[in-house]
């Protein structure tokens, strides 16, 4: 559904460190996603999940992603509204994400579910 919250990373600089205190805290269980950094994902819920990620070293602040119907339509309409969003990327088999910033300057995140989405080029 267009604007739940699906997904929340979660940086952390020592990723089993964060991910040991929120799985203590939550009974959560990551498992590791395969990628160029640190990236361990866990369901908490039907409709959602969460990364525990080193991917941004020194970055602090939860990230939520929001489900769209169409990632394009999503990223063209935060650029309208005056914010900011990085070009669509794929998870395999997955979907398409994209990393945005709002009129305020608020890290949040877009999500098209899509199950043919390719492995990234390049």
């Amino acid at each position: 559904m267009a604007g739940e919250p699906v997904h929340f990373e979660i940086p952390a600089d020592d990723t089993a460190k964060g991910g040991e205190f929120r799985g203590r805290l939550f009974g959560w269980k990551f498992e590791e996603f395969p990628g160029p950094f640190e990236y361990h994902m866990t369901r908490i819920s039907d409709q959602a999940g969460a990364a525990i990620t080193n991917m941004e070293p020194g970055k602090r602040g939860i990230r939520p992603y929001f489900d769209v119907d169409d990632i394009n339509d999503g990223v063209k309409r935060v650029k309208e509204l005056g914010g900011e969003s990085g070009e669509p990327g794929s998870v395999p088999n997955m979907g398409w994400f994209a990393a945005c910033k709002d009129s305020e300057g608020n890290d949040f995140g877009l999500w098209q579910n899509d199950t043919s989405a390719p492995s990234p080029t390049g």
